[in-house]
C-alpha cells in the first residue's frame, strides 16, 4: 500500500514538472554544458552593453571639447575591451561545443541503453516500439524534443543575461531622473510605455499559444509524410519489375501538397498574429525615445546618453517579450517531452529471480515444460498452446514444423526472453523465474536465424568479450569450417570485420558469418547449445551437413536443432513436430515417420518429392 501510494505521488510530480524533469534528466548527461553555454552567453550580451556605455562616452567628450588624449583613451578602452570579450567568448564557445558534443553523445547511449535494459517481450511490444520510433520522428522534425528544449533554456539565458544588464543600467538612468521634481509628461510617457509593454506581452503570449497550437499541426503532418517516405523505401528492384514508382509518387505528392498547404496556412496565420505584437511593441519604443529625448533636453542626461538609455530601454521592452516568447516554446515542446520520457518511464516487470544456477561439471540441467501457452502482446491468438515436454541431459532434440508453427517462440520460452502467459517451466524441479536470471541466460548458447555479428575484430565475436583465447578461438573457427578462410586473415583474430568502423575491415559472406556465429555459440561452452534456423539460407543438404558436423563438436552438452526442414534433423535423439502452435507429436525419426497419419509423415513425404 504504501509502494502505491509513493508510485502515485511521483506520477503526480512528474505531471507537474514535464519540462523541469526533462531539464534535470538532459542536465545530468554532462552537467558542465549549462554552465559553460550561460558564461558564453554572459560575455557575448555583455558586449552590445559595453558598447552602447563608451559610444555614449565618446560622443559626450565630442560634444564637451575634451582633450585628445581623453578620446584616444576611451576608443583604446573600446577597441581593447572589445578584443578581450570576444577571446573569452571564443574559448568558452569552444569548451561549450566540445561539453554539448559529450552532452549528445551521452543522451544518445543512455537512450540505447535504456533499450537494450527493457525486458524483451518490451522490446518486442508494438506500442514501446512505436514510442520509440515517434521519438525519433520528432527529433527529425524541428528538433523537438530534447533539443528544441535545450535551444528554449540557452534563450532564455540570453533573455535573462540581457534583461539582468538592462536594468541595471535602467536603475542608473532613473536615479538620474528623480534629481527633478515631477513632470507630467514624463509620468504620462511611462504609464504608456508600461502599459503598452504589458499589452506586447498579453499579444505575445496569447501569439505564441495559437502559434504553437498551428506548428505542431505542420509536425503531424511532416511526421505523416516522413513515414511514407520511410515506408516506400526500397532497393529499386520491384519497382523497376512492377513498375510501383507511379504509384508511390502520387501517394508522395499528395502528403507533400498537404504538409506545403498547411505550411502556408500556418505562416500565414502566423504573419497575421504578429503584427499586433510589433505594432504594440514599436509603439512602447516610441515612448522609451520620447523620454530620453525629453530628459536630455532639460539637461538630465548629458547628449551621448539618448544613444546609451534608449538603447537599454528598448532592450528592457523587448527582453521581457522575448522570455514570455521563450516560455511559450517551452509550453509548445511539453507534449514531445511527455513522449520522450514515457519511454524512459517504463517498468521492466519480469521477476529476475535470487536462486543461484549450480555450476556443475555433468551438465545435468533436465528442463520440463508443464502446460506451457504464450500469447504476443495485443494479440488474440496463442503462438503455443498447452506444451508439455521434457529435456534431459546430452540429448539432442529436434524441433520441426512449418514457417509460424511457434518452434522459435517455444525457444524464447526456454531462454526465458519471454514468461508464460499459462503454465511453467522447470529446470531441475523449480520453476525457472527462481533462478538469478542473467545466470539462467548462461546457461544457453544459441544461434538465431536473425543473428548479428558486431563490427569488430574477429577475436571479439568469436568470444563476445574484449579479450579472447587465441588457441580455443581458432580451433572452433576450424571445427567449423572456417580455417580456410581464416588462413587468408593476415591479422587473424585482430581481423576487423565489415568496413563500418575501419578501412581494413574485410566483408565476409553469409556462409561464413554462419560459422562465426557456430564459433562464438561453442566458444561460450554452454550445457545448452541451441540451432535456430540459423541456415535457412542454405540448400538442404548443405544445411545438413553443417547439423551433423555441428552435433558431432557439441559433444555431451544438450543439443536442440530447429528446422522446418525434417532432413536436416533425422539424427536427433528426439522430434518435436509443431503444429498450429502445438506439439502434435514427439518421437524419433522412425517413429514418426511409420505413423502415415501423423503431421510428420505428411511434411516428410511433402518435402521428399523434392529432394528424389
Amino acid at each position: 500500500m504504501h509502494e502505491e501510494k509513493s508510485n502515485e505521488k511521483h506520477k503526480l510530480n512528474r505531471k507537474e514538472s514535464i519540462t523541469l524533469r526533462a531539464l534535470r534528466q538532459y542536465h545530468s548527461y554532462n552537467p558542465r554544458y549549462f554552465p559553460l553555454s550561460f558564461l558564453q552567453i554572459a560575455f557575448r550580451e555583455i558586449s552590445p552593453y559595453f558598447n552602447l556605455w563608451m559610444s555614449a562616452e565618446i560622443v559626450t567628450a565630442l560634444y564637451e571639447g575634451r582633450e585628445k588624449w581623453e578620446l584616444y583613451l576611451l576608443v583604446a578602452i573600446t577597441l581593447f575591451g572589445n578584443l578581450f570579450v570576444q577571446i573569452l567568448q571564443a574559448i568558452l564557445g569552444r569548451s561549450a561545443e566540445g561539453a554539448l558534443e559529450v552532452l549528445r553523445d551521452n543522451e544518445a547511449a543512455q537512450f540505447y541503453l535504456k533499450t537494450l535494459s527493457l525486458d524483451y517481450d518490451k522490446m518486442e511490444d508494438p506500442d514501446i516500439r512505436h514510442l520509440r520510433r515517434k521519438i525519433r520522428e520528432n527529433s527529425n522534425i524541428n528538433n523537438y524534443g530534447v533539443e528544441n528544449m535545450r535551444y528554449a533554456v540557452l534563450d532564455v539565458m540570453s533573455g535573462g543575461v540581457n534583461l539582468v544588464f538592462s536594468l541595471i543600467l535602467f536603475v542608473e538612468m532613473v536615479s538620474l531622473m528623480t534629481a527633478l521634481p515631477f513632470h507630467f509628461t514624463s509620468l504620462f510617457l511611462f504609464v504608456a510605455m508600461i502599459v503598452l509593454c504589458v499589452l506586447t506581452i498579453a499579444l505575445n503570449f496569447r501569439s505564441n499559444r495559437k502559434s504553437s497550437a498551428n506548428w505542431n499541426q505542420i509536425g503531424d503532418l511532416m511526421l505523416k509524410e516522413n513515414k511514407l517516405g520511410q515506408g516506400y523505401q526500397t532497393d529499386g528492384m520491384d519497382n523497376r519489375i512492377y513498375r510501383q514508382q507511379h504509384i508511390i509518387n502520387k501517394l508522395y505528392e499528395k502528403s507533400h501538397n498537404e504538409h506545403l498547404k498547411g505550411f502556408s496556412e500556418a505562416a500565414q496565420k502566423d504573419f497575421f498574429l504578429t503584427v499586433p505584437v510589433s505594432l504594440v511593441s514599436d509603439l512602447s519604443e516610441v515612448c522609451a525615445y520620447l523620454i530620453v529625448c525629453l530628459y536630455c533636453t532639460m539637461g538630465v542626461f548629458p547628449l551621448g546618453s539618448v544613444i546609451k538609455y534608449v538603447g537599454y530601454l528598448s532592450r528592457i521592452i523587448s527582453n521581457i517579450e522575448n522570455l514570455f516568447f521563450y516560455m511559450g516554446r517551452f509550453r509548445g515542446n511539453e507534449r514531445f517531452l511527455k513522449t520522450y520520457l514515457e519511454y524512459f518511464d517504463i517498468k521492466n516487470d519480469m521477476y529476475q529471480g535470487s536462486l543461484a544456477v549450480e555450476k556443475r561439471s555433468d551438465k545435468r540441467f533436465d528442463i520440463e515444460f508443464q502446460n506451457v501457452s504464450f500469447q504476443y502482446a495485443g494479440s488474440d491468438a496463442y503462438a503455443v498452446k498447452n506444451i508439455n515436454l521434457n529435456l534431459k541431459v546430452g540429448e539432442r532434440l529436434a524441433v520441426v514444423g512449418m514457417n509460424g508453427s511457434g518452434k522459435t517462440t517455444f525457444i524464447k520460452l526456454l531462454c526465458r526472453l519471454y514468461d508464460p502467459t499459462e503454465g511453467e517451466i522447470l529446470m531441475n524441479d523449480f520453476n525457472i523465474r527462481k533462478y538469478d536470471y542473467r545466470q539462467y541466460l548462461d546457461i544457453f548458447s544459441v544461434v538465431f536465424q536473425d543473428y548479428h555479428l558486431l563490427a569488430m575484430p574477429l577475436g571479439n565475436n568469436v568470444a563476445s568479450s574484449d579479450s579472447w583465447d587465441t588457441e580455443k578461438a581458432e580451433r572452433l573457427l576450424e571445427e567449423v569450417g572456417f580455417g580456410e578462410r581464416y588462413m587468408e586473415m593476415t591479422k587473424r583474430l585482430e581481423t576487423p570485420l565489415y568496413k563500418n568502423f575501419d578501412e581494413d575491415g574485410v566483408n565476409i559472406s553469409g556462409g561464413e558469418a554462419q560459422k562465426i556465429a557456430l564459433a562464438r555459440a561453442l566458444y561460450r561452452d554452454a550445457p545448452f547449445i541451441i540451432l535456430d534456423e540459423p541456415t535457412a539460407a542454405l540448400d538442404p543438404i548443405a544445411e545438413a551437413e553443417i547439423y551433423s558436423k555441428f552435433d558431432r563438436i557439441v559433444g555431451d552438452k544438450t543439443a536442440i536443432y530447429i528446422s522446418h526442414r525434417l532432413s536436416s534433423c533425422r539424427f536427433c535423439d528426439k522430434i518435436a513436430v509443431f503444429d498450429k502452435g502445438e506439439i502434435v507429436q514427439l518421437g524419433t525419426h522412425e517413429e514418426l515417420l511409420s505413423d502415415e497419419k501423423g503431421k510428420y509423415h505428411e511434411l516428410w513425404h511433402a518435402q521428399a518429392q523434392y529432394y528424389t
